[in-house]
């Protein structure tokens, strides 16, 4: 990715916790990860001092393209190895990490009170994947908080179908009128949104399938008028870390 390379090491280094190192041309990232306990120490520094340092935009890009080689090359949810895929959830994770958020914090999240799983409404018609055919199953509401107003403000509220059934260019397709359209809806009253695996853990569709509250209201604020690094899109990354790393596959 513009002549950067990367350098990565995972290893399980005590029965079910794993030590991960991604290294950038000036940046270390590194992550311990105990899934049993639900618990993570993420970390990142600038290799010339090794001060405290943060994820700008020329990382973000690199880290994707490093997330979509991984997702190419790695066999999908769990029939990767553990290493191989905590180290895809953590690549995932940081290639949507702001600017404005540390990299050195301690994550913990445990199903029910960390996470909250919506496998069930990835699916429509049934399926986990393909056309909906028309037929939805929509999830109400993704939302977020933002200059517009808080949670409960219509405007930062989309209903929304989860799950991968149509990709398009843009963020998301949205229904305008009678019509699909491939973009992003800039804080419309609880417009109709899916596709490129809205609520889905990680950038679009990557190698796992966790579905879950947290990730689907991150979907829903930076799909809708923010950028990926928006600082008022923070606290959702925050929220949706733990259940990038820990929560499970849903198929």
């Amino acid at each position: 990715q513009g002549g950067r390379s990367v350098s990565f090491a995972s290893r399980e280094v005590e029965p079910g916790v794993y030590r991960l190192e991604v290294r950038l041309r000036e940046l270390t990232l590194t992550g311990l990860l105990d899934p049993a306990s639900g618990v993570s120490t993420l970390d990142g520094f600038a290799d010339a001092n090794a001060q405290d340092t943060q994820v700008v935009d020329a990382d973000r890009e690199v880290l994707a393209a490093f997330y979509q080689a991984l997702n190419q090359g790695l066999p999908a949810g769990d029939a990767a190895a553990p290493e191989a895929m905590y180290l895809r959830r953590a690549v995932g994770m940081w290639a949507q990490q702001p600017t404005s958020v540390t990299l050195k914090r301690t994550v913990m999240g445990e199903q029910g009170r960390g996470y909250t799983m919506l496998c069930s409404y990835a699916k429509c018609g049934g399926s986990n994947t393909g056309s909906c055919g028309g037929v939805y199953n929509w999830y109400s509401y993704a939302k977020h908080d933002c200059y517009n107003g808080g949670f409960d403000n219509a405007r930062n509220q989309q209903i929304a179908q989860l799950g991968d059934h149509t990709t398009c260019s843009g963020d998301e397709y949205y229904l305008n009128g009678s019509t699909w359209v491939c973009g992003e809806p800039d804080h419309w009253s609880r417009p109709k949104v899916m596709g490129n695996c809205f609520g889905r853990s990680g950038s679009g569709c990557g190698g796992d399938t966790q579905y879950t509250l947290d990730a689907t209201n991150h979907d829903g604020c930076v799909r809708n008028g923010h950028m990926l690094a928006s600082g008022y899109c923070d606290d959702q990354f925050v929220s949706a870390t733990d259940d990038e790393l820990f929560a499970p596959n849903c198929y």
